[in-house]
């Protein structure tokens, strides 16, 4: 009897073993798939490592380029069912940036986002050259925002020089319906830029640019501005 008692505890601690090893050496890649990242529109170009800790090089999420990371899962937030998956570049540079996907029942976003990321093309034909984010949370659930916290910094390249743009254009994020909103705003509040961007990465922003300089106004017309009320003004819409 004693016997078969150790020999039960034997398979057991086998088995809890066998079970570590299995998590602790679980490639990255695998991970990615099962979790549903894909779905989220994250995809890299190549992934290395186990999941506890890994990198991904030419990670992307819907287009935007993040750049190669460090990725590693958060063990803690598995005991209460949500799946935090971080990554993290920090090369003292502007391009660095910190954050996680998050991903529970229903439920999707990305959480605590720092950094900077090159929007250029993305939303062509605004003129955006860069995105800062401090702190941004935004979560979807059943295709609603759910959450929206943090402030976003969008930055304008030197094209759009004689307005106030040095410091680009910041503001909080919100939630809206079944949309997060970025409305942001110059220093001056002379400038404007809105967007809402949906759950299936589908966007839509207009920018208005208050001057009265003919020159500065025939500059923002030969970059799609359009004259309506006293306001230059530019809409696009888009999808990541």
């Amino acid at each position: 009897m004693m016997a078969m008692v150790q020999t039960t505890r034997a398979r057991i601690m086998l088995g809890v073993i066998f079970l570590i090893t299995l998590l602790v050496t679980w490639p990255l890649y695998a991970a990615f798939a099962l979790f549903g990242l894909k779905d989220m529109g994250v995809a890299a170009r190549s992934l290395r490592g186990p999941i506890w800790w890994g990198g991904a090089e030419e990670l992307q999420i819907r287009g935007v380029q993040l750049g190669t990371v460090d990725v590693f899962l958060s063990p803690i937030q598995l005991f209460v069912g949500r799946v935090r998956i971080d990554i993290v570049r920090r090369m003292g540079d502007r391009d660095d940036i910190s954050g996680a996907f998050t991903l529970g029942l229903n439920r999707r976003g990305v959480d605590d986002v720092t950094g900077s990321v090159a929007l250029g093309a993305p939303l062509a034909p605004l003129p955006v050259s860069r995105v800062e984010f401090e702190d941004m949370t935004v979560h979807f659930s059943g295709g609603m925002c759910t959450k929206a916290e943090g402030r976003v910094r969008a930055r304008v390249p030197a094209i759009m020089s004689g307005l106030g743009l040095a410091n680009g254009l910041a503001g909080a994020v919100r939630c809206a319906g079944d949309a997060v909103e970025l409305p942001l705003v110059s220093q001056s509040g002379q400038e404007q830029l809105f967007v809402r961007i949906k759950q299936d990465g589908s966007y839509e922003a207009t920018m208005r640019m208050r001057t009265t300089d003919p020159l500065i106004g025939a500059a923002l017309g030969a970059n799609g501005f359009q004259a309506v009320n006293g306001e230059q003004v530019l809409r696009t819409v888009g999808r990541f």
